[in-house]
C-alpha cells in the first residue's frame, strides 16, 4: 500500500497528486487500487434493474389504485365481465394518439367505470369512519394484486359477511357478476379486528336494501355497471380528472407491454416431454 505523502505544511497529499498522475474514476480513495471495469459495470447494470423493478412497481400500485378492480388477485383481468371491460377500455384507449378524439371519447367511459368504484369505496371508508378508523381506512382497504386467498385469516366467516352484505344493503350499489372480491380482505382484516359485526349492523343501518329498491332506475346509487358510451357528463371535477388519468396513461402501456412479452415467451417456450 502507498502511503500518502505529506506535502508544504504538512499537508497530506494523495499518491497521484504531485506526479502528474491522475486518479482512475474507479480508484479508491486512500488504497491506490481499483474496481476492475467488469465489476463496475455489472453494479450499475444491477442498480438499473433494481431501479426499473421498483419504478414498474410504483406504477402497477397507481394502477390498481385508480382501477380499483373488483376481483384484484386475478391479473389478466378476464375473471368478472365488468373487470374485463374496463380492461378493454383501457388497453384499447393505449393503441390510440393522446389526445384525439377517440382518446378521449374512450377516456370518459373509463372515468365513468372508476367513478361507480371509487363511489363504492368512498361508502366502505364512511363506515370506517363511523366505527373509528379514520386514520387506518386507507390500510384497511388497500388490496393489491400481490394479496391472496390463502393470506386470509377466516374465510368463511369473511365470505358469510360478504354475502350477507350484499343481499341484506345497498353497499354494493348494482354489479352484475356478484360483489367485488376485493371487499372480502376487507372483511377478514375487520374480523381480525372484532369489528366485522359491527361493521355489517352499521351498513344495515347506512345503505339499507329498500334504498337501491327505490333507485334502480338511478345511476346515482352504484349505476350499472356499463355506463352508456360517450354519454358521460363531465363537470369541472370530472373534467380535472380527464386531465390525470391522460398523464397515468404510460402506466396501461408499460403493463400491456408485459403481457405481450409474457404471451410471447410462453408461445416460443416448446412442449417438453
Amino acid at each position: 500500500m502507498e502511503k500518502p505523502r505529506v506535502g508544504r505544511g504538512g499537508q497530506r497529499r494523495l499518491p497521484w497528486e504531485g506526479e502528474g498522475r491522475k486518479p482512475s474514476p474507479f480508484t479508491r480513495l486512500g488504497t491506490g487500487s481499483g474496481f476492475p471495469l467488469s465489476t463496475m459495470h455489472r453494479y450499475k447494470r444491477n442498480c438499473k434493474d433494481t431501479l426499473e423493478y421498483f419504478n414498474k412497481l410504483q406504477k402497477r400500485r397507481q394502477s390498481e389504485a385508480a382501477n380499483l378492480w373488483n376481483e384484484p388477485v386475478d391479473r389478466t383481468h378476464m375473471e368478472r365481465d365488468d373487470d374485463h371491460e374496463l380492461h378493454k377500455l383501457l388497453k384499447k384507449r393505449s393503441k390510440m394518439r393522446r389526445g384525439s378524439e377517440g382518446y378521449r371519447r374512450l377516456s370518459f367511459d373509463i372515468i365513468a367505470h372508476r367513478q361507480i368504484r371509487r363511489k363504492m369505496n368512498d361508502r366502505w371508508r364512511q363506515i370506517l369512519e363511523v366505527l373509528g378508523f379514520k386514520d387506518e381506512a386507507d390500510g384497511l382497504l388497500t388490496v393489491t394484486s400481490s394479496t391472496t386467498y390463502e393470506s386470509l385469516h377466516n374465510p368463511q366467516e369473511a365470505r358469510r359477511l360478504h354475502n350477507a352484505l350484499a343481499q341484506q344493503t345497498s353497499i354494493f350499489g348494482h354489479h352484475r357478476g356478484g360483489p367485488p372480491e376485493r371487499y372480502l380482505f376487507v372483511l377478514d382484516r375487520l374480523l381480525l379486528l372484532d369489528v366485522g359485526e359491527d361493521f355489517f349492523s352499521a351498513a344495515r343501518h347506512f345503505y339499507p336494501l329498500e334504498e337501491a329498491e327505490e333507485g334502480n332506475t338511478s345511476s346515482s346509487d352504484g349505476g350499472p355497471s356499463t355506463p352508456g358510451p360517450v354519454l358521460v357528463k363531465l363537470d369541472s371535477e370530472a373534467s380535472e380528472e380527464a386531465e390525470v388519468e391522460e398523464e397515468e396513461e404510460g402506466v396501461m402501456e408499460e403493463e400491456e407491454e408485459e403481457e405481450e412479452e409474457e404471451e410471447e415467451e410462453e408461445e416460443e417456450e416448446p412442449d417438453v416431454e
